[in-house]
């Protein structure tokens, strides 16, 4: 097996399609066609005279050598990543890319946060990767990603991270639910109902978790999803109640298809934060983007909530 004369493009290309294990997903990464990506790992597979992938089925899998070169190329990849982003510093705050990773329930506002970002820094380019808890925390120990979002800090982790923004939680269902409009719902009451979840893994999912363990009660898992949009979905149907971030249900509560059920101790308040490695250097743009967090964001969302609390009240003296 003879690495002389492989080309850091090949090693660009097979990191993609062993990182995504899939072919076309790769080719859209790095903006190629699919027979250009076949192309360079077939002359990879060539060169090194050993079977990276096998296929089986409609699905690639990596060989025993094959894992072996991913876990190298995928460092390759990293560092070159890194020297670019660093370069890209040098030039100062007009040009730079960032990969930023969001938990789930942040692609409800984060968009928007780092569009303001974007429009102070044209010549920045973002890649936002969003995943839930368990695979973002994966990003961010194996550094393919500059900084995550997320609603708590890992506890085993050697991190940096600084709260920039409120989260609160809450109980919702549908609006002819025999708990919505009820005051000072007891918690044990709602633990009657089945919940729809979010999947293992997901940070809500462990938030509520932790919550029903602290007051000893049994969580009935009503239906399990891995996106809050099929659960607000499913709550408006009238499958169970469900345990979500207010900044996902905005709209749902203006058109009034959701209730926030009155349940004694809710909300959960917790911060939003913004995290990075504990030994990594990040790059003036990743710092600025940093800094526009703590400083602009809570002032962003915060806005948003006041201005839900004044159209709710607004409705309320119309009733």
């Amino acid at each position: 097996m003879s690495m002389r004369h492989v080309t850091l493009r090949q090693l660009r290309v097979f990191e993609a399609v062993a990182r995504h294990r899939s072919f076309s997903r790769a080719a859209e990464e790095l903006h190629l066609t699919q027979p250009a990506v076949s192309m360079q790992v077939k002359s990879l597979e060539e060169q090194t005279s050993i079977p990276l992938f096998e296929q089986i089925g409609k699905k690639i899998y990596l060989t025993e050598a094959g894992q072996e070169l991913y876990a190298r190329a995928h460092a390759v990849a990293r560092e070159l990543d890194a020297a670019e982003a660093a370069l890209d510093g040098m030039r100062g705050l007009e040009h730079g890319r960032l990969t930023i990773g969001i938990v789930s329930t942040g692609k409800y506002f984060a968009p928007q946060l780092l569009g303001r970002f974007l429009k102070a820094h044209p010549g920045v380019t973002l890649k936002l990767s969003v995943n839930n808890r368990e695979v973002m925390l994966r990003e961010l120990v194996n550094n393919e990603v500059d900084l995550a979002i997320t609603g708590r800090p890992p506890e085993d982790l050697d991190t940096v991270a600084v709260p920039f923004a409120r989260h609160p939680h809450v109980i919702v269902a549908a609006t002819d639910h025999p708990l919505a409009g009820r005051k000072r719902v007891p918690l044990a009451r709602v633990a009657e109902e089945p919940f729809l979840m979010r999947e293992p893994g997901s940070g809500t999912r462990g938030l509520l978790e932790r919550l029903f363990a602290e007051h000893g009660l049994p969580l009935k898992v009503g239906m399990e999803m891995q996106s809050n949009e099929t659960i607000k979905q499913a709550a408006m149907a009238g499958l169970g109640v469900s345990f979500l971030s207010l900044h996902t249900i905005a709209l749902e509560l203006e058109t009034k298809r959701l209730s926030i059920l009155d349940v004694v101790g809710l909300p959960i308040v917790r911060d939003w934060y913004v995290v990075h490695l504990g030994g990594k250097r990040l790059s003036p743009v990743a710092e600025a983007l940093k800094r526009f967090l703590v400083e602009e964001a809570a002032t962003h969302l915060w806005g948003q909530e006041a201005q839900q609390k004044r159209r709710s009240a607004a409705r309320a003296e119309r009733l």
